[in-house]
């Protein structure tokens, strides 16, 4: 953003405001980039709790780190994002998880 910033000065050190059009593309690149990043990071957080180190935790476990950790959630809240993710064994694919979160 600093380099944006930088190349859109004038000679005399003035900021040059610019237009929604051309701001709006600069934002979209830069979002879409700490997106994969943070869920990079979120991933890279859970897999400290993967025991097994097969992809997987324990839905009591997501279930607990959700509700305490950060920004706590209700357990509503949380029984609305783990709704369908668990498999039979009652564990769950931290990867695919953090992606539907952070992708909708």
């Amino acid at each position: 953003m600093d380099r944006v910033i930088q190349a859109r000065s004038d000679k005399d050190g003035q900021d040059e405001r610019i237009s929604f059009e051309v701001f709006l593309p600069i934002y979209q690149a830069i979002s879409k980039g700490r997106t994969s990043d943070t869920a990079d990071d979120f991933i890279e957080g859970l897999r400290h709790f993967d025991k097994d180190g097969n992809g997987f935790i324990s839905s009591a476990e997501l279930r607990h780190l959700l509700s305490t950790l950060g920004e706590k959630l209700t357990d509503e809240e949380v029984e609305q994002l783990l709704a369908g993710q668990e498999d039979s064994q009652g564990n769950i694919n931290y990867e695919e998880f953090v992606r539907m979160v952070m992708c909708g």
